[in-house]
């Protein structure tokens, strides 16, 4: 499924606060640029663990299919709305004996498109899975791990901006951080 952010996360004054004290910092000169670099973190974070930090509204496409088809962002907390997309790109709602979701406790989420009690969904259209996802939505309710890590790897992001090196992400303390939180998946 291809996954479009329709309402990012927000990066909230405490989480600035925070980077700007870990990098010893106390204008506003430099905030949008910090805030770039704690959305870019968030980001390889989400990579690296398989995990949305923060609560963020999204939507995966994908061909419909009669078995359960797994949303790829993690944890889900509600899905709230199930498009068709024509191939034209015109989007109509599906009712909803057309479509079936699921949460899990693990915080997958999916969906399937068994036989449909309208129109028949065709192999050329597409659907629109809409949801709601992230572990939480405060920067002050993530772990501590991950805030930190977080943080750390947008200082570390922030610091290396003149070198012309290009180092691995996240840099090894990031990721211990990181670690005990990762996903992994078995193919």
């Amino acid at each position: 499924m291809h996954r479009t952010i329709l309402t990012p996360p927000a990066i909230a004054a405490p989480a600035l606060a925070e980077l700007k004290q870990w990098l010893g910092i106390s204008t506003a000169h430099d905030d949008a640029a910090l805030t770039a670099l704690l959305r870019a973190s968030l980001d390889i974070c989400e990579a690296f663990t398989g995990i949305m930090p923060l609560v963020a509204e999204c939507e995966e496409t994908a061909p419909p299919a009669r078995c359960w088809r797994g949303l790829a962002t993690r944890p889900v907390q509600a899905i709230t709305g199930v498009e068709a997309i024509a191939p034209d790109g015109q989007r109509f709602a599906l009712a909803s004996g057309d479509y079936e979701i699921d949460l899990d406790a693990d915080g997958g989420g999916r969906v399937r498109f068994p036989a449909p009690s309208g129109r028949e969904l065709s192999g050329r259209e597409r659907v629109a899975v809409r949801f709601t996802a992230g572990l939480v939505a405060e920067w002050e309710d993530l772990p501590a791990a991950l805030r930190h890590g977080i943080a750390r790897l947008a200082a570390h992001q922030h610091r290396e901006r003149e070198t012309g090196g290009a180092s691995p992400l996240p840099p090894a303390s990031v990721a211990a951080l990181w670690r005990p939180w990762r996903r992994l998946r078995v193919a």
